[in-house]
């Protein structure tokens, strides 16, 4: 993974497609509809689709259906990315979009889920409703993640598999596992294709549980240990995979783990990155037996492993800390066992 000095360049290397992504691209059919691809993972996974489309020679646009696009983000992107500014919510917004015979759905509300819980559940439950029926002649990647399942024990175990009974803790898991449900419920239904991304944690060195841990390291503040064992994957990763899932896609709808293929010692990275600076983490806490992990085997299996790998995000990342660069302000919250986000 080559050094990051800036936002400009972060964006490229999120966004930079790679041969399977190419070839990938060359066989879509058609356009691509991103819904709510606004978040901290849209613009990049919008701008990794067209570049793919474009280093495969095709004429496919990319629609990115949005609230709003604040800081142009998306419309600066360029020829292909056309830019919809719409909201999900209300059933006659779906009049206006386009068919794509490509569609990933990655909106959703997670952050101050519990102070405006009747939000999250329409966010989570009631638009992806209006979404499947809407594209119920597409084929869907929809977004969601390893929250739906239930603590599993880290030391004897892989983490939770796709056949792992989901117990979600939590109103902001549970709207989650109702989010998957509706898109079953329209595959089931419709025969649409439909691929559920379970997706944790996704590393960008603006965001992430790598980030969380590194600042604290930095600035001399306790890491609590508690949560004692992590997932991660890059964003880059994680939009390569995306890409590439849409064949995937199936009748009834398939489950599909994203994350890393490690399961990795909170302690340990917080060590790394006092290894990086010199400096001795402040430990709190004992480590729970159990933690939120996935096992992400069988993606592996389908599409390969992940370019980048842990010492290598956590190298980018503290640098990125250690040069002041910019960070979205929003702790993950992946320490927490109640679900409260």
């Amino acid at each position: 993974m080559e050094a990051i000095a800036n936002e400009n360049e972060l964006e490229d290397c999120l966004s930079r497609p790679n041969s399977q992504d190419i070839a990938a691209a060359a066989s879509l059919g058609g356009d691509v509809l991103v819904l709510g691809a606004g978040g901290k993972m849209g613009p990049s996974l919008v701008a990794r689709t067209i570049r793919a489309i474009r280093g495969a020679g095709r004429n496919y646009k990319v629609f990115a259906a949005v609230r709003q696009d604040k800081l142009g983000h998306l419309k600066n992107l360029g020829d292909g990315v056309e830019v919809i500014e719409t909201d999900l919510l209300d059933p006659a917004s779906y009049d206006g979009l386009p068919d794509a015979p490509n569609v990933v759905f990655m909106a959703g509300r997670k952050f101050g889920s519990t102070s405006d819980q009747p939000l999250t559940w329409a966010t989570n439950a009631w638009m992806p409703g209006l979404a499947g029926h809407r594209f119920r002649s597409s084929r869907i990647v929809a977004f969601s993640t390893g929250n739906i399942y239930p603590f599993v024990d880290a030391i004897d175990s892989r983490g939770a598999t796709e056949e792992t009974p989901a117990a979600p803790v939590g109103e902001y898991a549970q709207s989650a596992l109702a989010r998957e449900r509706m898109f079953e419920y329209c595959s089931n239904r419709n025969r649409t294709p439909v691929l559920i991304y379970r997706l944790n944690y996704a590393i960008d060195l603006r965001y992430g549980v790598l980030l969380d841990i590194g600042q604290k390291v930095f600035r001399g503040e306790p890491v609590d240990v508690t949560m004692g064992y992590v997932n991660v994957i890059w964003q880059g990763d994680a939009n390569s995979y995306c890409l590439r899932a849409l064949p995937l896609c199936s009748s009834p709808a398939r489950m599909l783990n994203v994350t890393g293929p490690e399961i990795t010692r909170v302690r340990d990275i917080a060590a790394q990155f006092g290894a990086l600076w010199g400096k001795t983490p402040v430990i709190t806490g004992s480590e729970a037996r159990t933690a939120l992990l996935s096992d992400s085997s069988l993606c592996t299996r389908l599409l390969g492993p992940p370019e980048v790998s842990v010492p290598e995000m956590i190298e980018a990342t503290g640098r990125w800390i250690e040069a002041g660069g910019e960070t979205l302000g929003k702790p993950t919250k992946f320490e927490r066992r109640d679900g409260a986000f």
